[in-house]
């Protein structure tokens, strides 16, 4: 049976080498079995330009290049941690940069991808933030910098964006229902899949015409999640991390 796989928020980090060490395995194992993978966002902790050939990334970027030299489709999407992966780390990798809101045909069944952090609509500092990082203006800023300061302004970035979420309400780093179903309804969906929020769970959506499923990928930590997709429809499964 052919089958395609799911995933998101890895936040890889060389201080978590067990994570790489996971998609490592799960790519030699699906190489040329999966049709295809799509990896919406948070792929790392953070990336701070195609430019950065540290040997962990250059490890990450020859595992998919061995899955997508196998014969598998790859895919990614950018995250609210690596909204600066560019056509040249997918080129890399042997795969292809999604567009946020990318329409899928998982073997019958429509999906809208997303890695859902612009669902989050009451979070508005961080809806601002999000608006500033997605500028192509605001990433050639920062691309242009050496990436000793990028590295260190990612890490300045990710303290402050741990301290603000703290201090946060749960209900506002969650996604926002109403803007799960207008995004639903515009695509013409019954099923959303995306990550983010790291709640992994799967929900009815009340549409207009009728109910949808509202699929959520979890983050990489003592287990992997994944949604397989095959023609009996979608799953989400876990796997333990050692």
């Amino acid at each position: 049976m052919t089958y395609s796989l799911l995933i998101s928020d890895l936040h890889l980090d060389p201080a978590r080498p067990e994570h790489l060490a996971a998609l490592e395995t799960l790519l030699d194992n699906h190489a040329g079995k999966a049709d295809r993978l799509y990896v919406l966002g948070d792929l790392f902790e953070a990336w701070i330009g195609d430019d950065d050939d540290s040997p962990f990334n250059r490890q990450a970027i020859d595992a998919f290049r061995r899955f997508s030299d196998a014969g598998s489709e790859l895919f990614f999407m950018h995250g609210n941690r690596d909204f600066l992966l560019g056509d040249q780390f997918a080129d890399d990798c042997g795969g292809v940069l999604l567009d946020e809101g990318t329409v899928a045909d998982l073997y019958g069944t429509r999906a809208l991808l997303m890695h859902g952090d612009s669902l989050c609509t009451e979070d508005h500092a961080y809806q601002q933030f999000r608006a500033m990082a997605r500028d192509p203006q605001w990433q050639q800023g920062m691309l242009a910098k050496p990436l000793e300061e990028r590295r260190a302004l990612a890490q300045g970035m990710r303290m402050q964006s741990q301290g603000n979420n703290a201090n946060k309400p749960e209900n506002i780093m969650d996604v926002t229902p109403a803007e799960v179903v207008r995004v639903m309804e515009d695509a013409g969906v019954r099923h959303l899949i995306h990550g983010h929020t790291h709640r992994p769970a799967v929900h009815d959506v009340n549409l207009k015409d009728g109910t949808g499923t509202r699929w959520v990928l979890g983050d990489w930590g003592e287990l992997g999640w994944w949604i397989v997709a095959d023609s009996d429809g979608l799953r989400l499964e876990n796997w333990e991390i050692s």
